[in-house]
C-alpha cells in the first residue's frame, strides 16, 4: 500500500501528558510507594528472586515496573505499561499480582504463551515468594476432549483421514489417564490433526448438565478449579469470546476478579475486533442444511420431506454467493450497487430459513440434535437480519443512536456533567462482505470497540493492567488508548536493558523503487541477497504479503541454488509455525520467509538470528472496507485518518517485527528495512524514532563488514572452547 502524504509536522502528546481517567486511576496515582520498599527488596541483588533464577541480575526498569503495577492494583486502578524487550515484564507483573492482586485473572496473547505462563513462570516466582496462591488454567473448550463426541466417534468411526485413525487410538488412550483432558498434553497428536474436531465439544454441541458424563467433564472441571484458584491463567481470545459469547466460564470468574492483566495487551483491539463482531457465511448455512437433513431422516423421517425442506435454502445461499462474479472480493455494504443481486437473493435466504425453522420448531421435541439444529438456525437467522440495504440499516442505526443517547444525556443530566463522551464511543458496525471461492461471508465489524470494552469494565472496581513491549508511538499511548477507550489512563514506558547502539544496526538499502511499483519484491531480493550472504543464512525474511512470501522464497530457492549457498530454506505454509521455527533454530544458518504470523510471538536467541530483513513497511491493505469506515468516521471529526490511525499503527506492528532481532544481552543483528519511505517521507523519522536506538546507515559495506567482525568473533570463542585443556 502506498501511504498518503502525512502533515510536515505531527503532534506528539507523550504519556506524561496523560491524566487518570476515573477516581480508582487517580487513587492509583496518588498513592505511589505502598509497596516501594518491599519490591526494592524482592527484585534486589540478595532477593529472593536471585535465588530462585539462576540468570535473574536486578534491572532498574523491572522494579520499577513492578512499583508501578503494585500501585494501581492497591489503588483498583488502570496501568497502560510498555516495558522494551528484556525488561522482565512477566515477574515484574507477577510478583504483584500474587502477593497483593487478591482473586487475579492473567490474559496472555496465546495458548503457548498460557501454557509457559502456568508450567514455568507463575510456580518459579510461587516458589521464590513462598506466596501460598493456587492457580489455575482454563482455555475454550476446543481444547479439552469431550467424552461424549468421543465416545460417539468411537462407535461411529467417520474420519476422514487416514492417520486419525491411530490419532484417535492414542485420545482414547489419553483419557484414561489425564486429569486435565487438555489437548496440549498429548504431542502424539498433532494440533492440527482433523480429529480433534470430533472428539471435542462447541457451544452448539454441548449438552450441559444433560450429558450423561457430565460428572467426568473436563470442561466443567477446569471451570471449576478456575472459580476455587487464586490465579487463573487464560489467552485474549477466551476471554473475549466470553464477553461476546457468555460461553468460557470466565462469566462467573470476572464479578469476584480484583486484577485483571493482560499481557501482550497491544492484540486486544484486533482480538476483540474478532470477537465483538459476526461473522456468517454460506458455508454455515450449508453445513446446518446437511445435519438437518441427516437428522430429520434419523429421528423424524415422517415429520416432513426433509430433503425438499432443506433445497431451496441451499439454492439461496449458493445464489447469494453467486451475486459477486469474483473469486476473492472484500466490498463494504455501500459499494455494493443498489441493482445487485445480492438483496434479492439476501432477502430470499431469509425467507427460506424461515421456512424451515417453522418445521424444526415442531419436530423440535423428537430429538435433542433436531433442537440443536433449531438452535442453530434461529441464530444464523438472527444474524442475518443484522444486513439488509444501505438504507434500512441506516434507518435501524438512527433509531438505536437515538435510543442510546437518551440514557446517556439523562445520567449526565443528573449528574450535572455536560462533557461529551470522547470521539469514537458510538457502538456502530461496519457491514462487508467477502468472497471465497465457494462461499460468501457476511461481516458485522465494530467501527470501535472502545465503547463495548468499557461497558464490560463498568461494575465491580478492580485493578487493570494492560503491557507489551509496543503499546507506544514515540512514547505517545493515545492510539492504543483510543482503540481500548482507556481515555486518559496513566501511562508509563521502561526501556530495554539492551544496549542496541553496540548490539545492532538499522540498516536501510539505497536505490529501490516505491513499494507499490511492480518490480519491487525481486530488487528487495535483490538488496537482501549480499547481506543474507554476508550474514551466513541466520535470517528472518518477514514480508507484509503472502504474495511476497511465494516470490521471494521462489527466488531465494533458485539463487542458493546457483550460487552453492547451503542455508536451509523455511516458508510459512510449508510446516506449523512450531515445527518451522524448531527446525530454523537447530540448522543454525537457516533462513525463515514469513509473513504476519512471524512478526511476533517468536524467540529465537543466539546466533541462529543475527538478520531480520523486512520487505514495507506494515500499512493496512488500501481495500480493508473496515479500515476505510474508520478513517471516515475521524475525518467527521476533523482527525487526519493517516495520522491518528494508519500511522501509528503500523509503527506498533514494525516494532514487534524489529523486536525479532535482539532478544538477548549477548544478541548481535542487522534490522534491514528494505522500504525507502522510511527516508523519504516526512512521517519517517517519527518511524525510526519508535524503533531501538541502534546505530544507523545505508551502506552495505558497513553491514557487510559488521558481519565479518562477528565471523572472526565466533571464530574467536570456537578456537577458546578448543584450547588445550586447562588443570
Amino acid at each position: 500500500m502506498t501511504a498518503p502524504e502525512a502533515p510536515a509536522e505531527i503532534p506528539d502528546r507523550s504519556a506524561s501528558d496523560l491524566t487518570p481517567a476515573t477516581p480508582e486511576d487517580a487513587a492509583a496515582v496518588a498513592a505511589p510507594g505502598v509497596h516501594d520498599a518491599e519490591i526494592d527488596r524482592l527484585f534486589g541483588a540478595g532477593g529472593p528472586l536471585g535465588g530462585a533464577v539462576g540468570s535473574y541480575r536486578p534491572r532498574h526498569a523491572q522494579t520499577e515496573m513492578a512499583k508501578a503495577i503494585a500501585t494501581a492494583i492497591a489503588g483498583q486502578g488502570t496501568l497502560i505499561a510498555e516495558a522494551g524487550t528484556g525488561t522482565g515484564k512477566t515477574f515484574a507483573y507477577l510478583v504483584p499480582a500474587l502477593l497483593w492482586g487478591g482473586k487475579t485473572i492473567v490474559s496472555t496473547g496465546t495458548k503457548t504463551l498460557q501454557d509457559q505462563l502456568f508450567n514455568r513462570d507463575i510456580p518459579t516466582v510461587r516458589k521464590a515468594l513462598h506466596a501460598p496462591v493456587s492457580v489455575a488454567l482454563l482455555k475454550g473448550r476446543s481444547n479439552y476432549v469431550c467424552h461424549f463426541h468421543l465416545e460417539r466417534t468411537l462407535q461411529n468411526g467417520r474420519l476422514t483421514a487416514r492417520e486419525d485413525v491411530g490419532y484417535l487410538r492414542e485420545i482414547s488412550r489419553f483419557v484414561k489417564s489425564t486429569s486435565s483432558g487438555d489437548k496440549a498434553e498429548l504431542t502424539k497428536v498433532p494440533e492440527t490433526a482433523s480429529v480433534w474436531n470430533l472428539v471435542t465439544s462447541t457451544r452448539d454441541t454441548c449438552f450441559g448438565a444433560e450429558c450423561q458424563y457430565y460428572q467426568d467433564c473436563f470442561v466443567m472441571k477446569a471451570r471449576k478449579e478456575a472459580q476455587q484458584a487464586d490465579v487463573v491463567v487464560v489467552n485474549h481470545h477466551l476471554f473475549f469470546a466470553d464477553v461476546a459469547l457468555k460461553d468460557t466460564g470466565i462469566a462467573e470468574l470476572l464479578p469476584s476478579a480484583n486484577t485483571v492483566i493482560f499481557d501482550e495487551a497491544h492484540q486486544l483491539p484486533d482480538t476483540a475486533t474478532l470477537f465483538f463482531g459476526e461473522t456468517i457465511s454460506t458455508s454455515q448455512i450449508l453445513e446446518l442444511c446437511r445435519d438437518v437433513l441427516a437428522e430429520g431422516l434419523s429421528h423424524a423421517r415422517d415429520g416432513a420431506d426433509w430433503a425438499r425442506l432443506v433445497a431451496p435454502v441451499e439454492r439461496a445461499a449458493r445464489d447469494l454467493r453467486l451475486a459477486f462474479s469474483e473469486d476473492s472480493v472484500r466490498l463494504a455494504l455501500n459499494q455494493i450497487a443498489p441493482s445487485s443481486t445480492f438483496f434479492p437473493a439476501l432477502d430470499t435466504l431469509k425467507d427460506c430459513m424461515d421456512d424451515m425453522i417453522a418445521v424444526l420448531e415442531k419436530q423440535a421435541e423428537r430429538a435433542e440434535t433436531i433442537e440443536q439444529c433449531r438452535d442453530r438456525a434461529n441464530e444464523l437467522l438472527r444474524q442475518l437480519e443484522n444486513w439488509g440495504t444501505p438504507e434500512e440499516l441506516e434507518k435501524i442505526q438512527a433509531e438505536a443512536a437515538a435510543k442510546a443517547a437518551k440514557p446517556a444525556e439523562a445520567k449526565r443530566a443528573e449528574s450535572g456533567d455536560e462533557q461529551q463522551e470522547p470521539s469514537g464511543q458510538k457502538p456502530f458496525y461496519v457491514l462487508w462482505v467477502e468472497a471465497f471461492q465457494s462461499s460468501l461471508q457476511l461481516h458485522r465489524t465494530p467501527l470501535s470497540i472502545a465503547p463495548i470494552f468499557n461497558k464490560q469494565r463498568e461494575g465491580t472496581p478492580r485493578s487493570w493492567i494492560f503491557t507489551s513491549a509496543t503499546l507506544a508511538v514515540k512514547k505517545d499511548f493515545n492510539h492504543y488508548a483510543a482503540q481500548m477507550g482507556l481515555w486518559n489512563a496513566p501511562a508509563q514506558s521502561w526501556p530495554s536493558p539492551f544496549n542496541y547502539g553496540e548490539q545492532g544496526i538499522l540498516y536501510v538499502p539505497q536505490n529501490l523503487p516505491q513499494p507499490n511499483s511492480f518490480e519491487y519484491t525481486d530488487a528487495v531480493i535483490d538488496a537482501a541477497l549480499p547481506i543474507i550472504e554476508a550474514a551466513g543464512g541466520r535470517c528472518f525474511f518477514l514480508c507484509t504479503t503472502l504474495r511476497a512470501v511465494n516470490r521471494a522464497a521462489e527466488r531465494l530457492r533458485a539463487e542458493f541454488e546457483a550460487r552453492g549457498h547451503a542455508f536451509p530454506l523455511f516458508v510459512q505454509g510449508e510446516a506449523g509455525r512450531t515445527e518451522l521455527l524448531d527446525r530454523f533454530r537447530a540448522a543454525g544458518n537457516g533462513v525463515l520467509i514469513g509473513s504476519q504470523s512471524f512478526w511476533e510471538g517468536v524467540d529465537v536467541r543466539g546466533d541462529a538470528l543475527s538478520l531480520v530483513i523486512i520487505d514495507k513497511l506494515p500499512f493496512s491493505p488500501p481495500d480493508d472496507p473496515v479500515l476505510a469506515a474508520r478513517i471516515s468516521e475521524m475525518e467527521k471529526q476533523g482527525l487526519n485518518g493517516f495520522v491518528h490511525h494508519q500511522l501509528p499503527a503500523a509503527i506498533i506492528n514494525l516494532k514487534q517485527g524489529a523486536g525479532r532481532l535482539i532478544r538477548d544481552e549477548g544478541d548481535r543483528g542487522v534490522l534491514m528495512i528494505c522500504d525507502p519511505r522510511i527516508i523519504t517521507k516526512n512521517y519517517g523519522r517519527r518511524i525510526w524514532q519508535s524503533l531501538p536506538p541502534f546505530k544507523r546507515t545505508r551502506e552495505q559495506e558497513v553491514v557487510q563488514a559488521f558481519f565479518r567482525e562477528q565471523d572472526a568473533r565466533r571464530a574467536a570463542a570456537a578456537g577458546e572452547g578448543a584450547g588445550p585443556e586447562q588443570h
